[in-house]
């Protein structure tokens, strides 16, 4: 099966250096190939998936693991902008936040976020979320062929 061979792209938008460092480190356990571009903000987020900037040559992510709580332009307002645009609306975005507010949760899923995940302090549990997230959208899901 070809597709398998093919690397997923993410785009993690994370303003945490440690969290990004958990992501990257449990994604590289995975059993699937795959590029991990890191957004540390809202707007650095827009610019690479617009391919704005430093960002022209940008690949256009198979999925976006999103924070909710970043500097110039939150999470919420990103995953607006995200799921408004004709172009990048078929992107799954996975919220992975600190936040288990129930304010929080409905309003993301309102903006139509894919899933919405809780980051766990524990590396073990970080890694046990990073799989689950590896296993359903790249194991059991059928993604849009990305550009």
């Amino acid at each position: 099966m070809t597709d398998s061979i093919k690397q997923i792209e993410i785009l993690l938008v994370e303003d945490n250096p440690g969290d990004v460092f958990l992501t990257k480190h449990a994604f590289s356990e995975a059993r699937i190939s795959n590029n991990i571009s890191v957004a540390s903000d809202g707007e650095q987020a827009m610019d690479f998936l617009y391919k704005r900037g430093d960002f022209e040559d940008a690949k256009t992510p198979d999925l976006i693991l999103l924070d909710l709580n970043m500097p110039k332009k939150d999470g919420r307002e990103v995953l607006e902008e995200v799921k408004t645009n004709a172009e990048l609306l078929t992107i799954p975005v996975v919220i992975l936040t600190s936040s288990k507010a129930d304010k929080d949760i409905a309003q993301t899923y309102s903006l139509h976020a894919n899933s919405y995940l809780v980051k766990p302090v524990d590396m073990e549990e970080f890694s046990d979320v990073v799989n689950a997230v590896e296993n359903f959208w790249f194991s059991a899901a059928l993604l849009p062929k990305s550009n």
